[in-house]
């Protein structure tokens, strides 16, 4: 290993500079310098600077989010495949040791520009558009670092219902979180989905869509990266924007003048905000809690 690299590695450990090599060997990329970024709460994620450009590289404990890289790979190729939205290219994932990792396309922090909201709703609009074989995936994922299960469904209302609430409401129960009154609340909910939920095709979704997972790059384009796909109600993705304070008012009127959305849908936000709700009382905890059987109430 190079004195030079290890110049740029101050407060990292030897065991994790000598991983990092062997990444780049395996990669094939020769790293001049390498600076540590924002990767979320359970990802090291580094800009690595070489001759051929700047490359995005994050890495986890593969022990403790088996394939996670892997499906986020897949994830990412699916939006890229389905839409003209910008999607970082995926360059190659593995693992070194107990590491896991992804190596991605490189993406400028730029401003927006005039026209940016209304490209971004536009584009989503269209990857929406496109109907799917069924609802579901074909593998489970992840939501976050929580594993997000997937089957293959004709309706909404069951892939809501088996794969996104009742788990995450079973969990909570067994955790002492969600009561027994709780638990039937959530069954009512879901009940009720067929007549909560407008009838509509299958639509290929970002499935993680709010603020933090997007960014305005080069040219003004919006950019999405760490998604948690699946095929769905195309609502779920619009709630999520609106979950954490809501995208520019431009990019829903784009949007709708794009696929117009069925009437109702701001009244029905909750309705698919309940799963993200209860994702973050998993994991969080708290105030969460009370949100999440606030909203299965309705």
């Amino acid at each position: 290993m190079s004195g030079r690299l290890f110049k740029y590695t101050a407060g990292y450990s030897i065991f994790i500079v000598m991983h990092l090599q062997k990444i780049f060997d395996e990669c094939g990329l020769a790293v001049r310098q390498y600076d540590r970024v924002r990767g979320g709460d359970i990802n090291e994620a580094f800009c690595l600077h070489t001759s051929d450009g700047n490359f995005f590289l994050k890495l986890n404990d593969g022990a403790l989010y088996p394939r996670m890289f892997e499906r986020e790979a897949e994830g990412l190729d699916a939006l890229r495949n389905n839409s003209i939205l910008k999607v970082p290219q995926v360059i190659q994932y593995g693992g070194a040791a107990h590491y896991q990792y992804l190596l991605l396309e490189w993406l400028d922090k730029e401003r927006p520009v005039a026209n940016t909201w209304e490209q971004f709703g536009t584009e989503l609009a269209l990857l929406h558009k496109k109907e799917q074989p069924f609802f579901g995936w074909e593998t489970d994922n992840y939501i976050g670092r929580l594993p997000q299960l997937n089957r293959q469904y004709y309706t909404w209302s069951e892939l809501y219902t088996h794969c996104r609430i009742m788990p995450l409401v079973s969990r909570l129960y067994g955790e002492g979180a969600f009561s027994s009154n709780d638990v039937k609340t959530a069954e009512h909910f879901c009940s009720r989905l067929n007549e909560l939920f407008p009838d509509e095709k299958p639509a290929l979704l970002h499935g993680d869509l709010w603020g933090g997972n997007y960014l305005i790059t080069t040219g003004g384009l919006a950019a999405l990266f760490d998604p948690a796909v699946y095929y769905g109600h195309r609502e779920m993705d619009i709630g999520m924007t609106k979950l954490f304070g809501g995208f520019n008012q431009q990019f829903y009127g784009a949007y709708n003048a794009a696929c117009p959305l069925e009437k109702g849908w701001e009244k029905r936000l909750p309705f698919t905000q309940a799963y993200p709700l209860l994702v973050h009382a998993v994991l969080f905890g708290g105030h969460y809690v009370r949100s999440a059987v606030e909203i299965l109430r309705i």
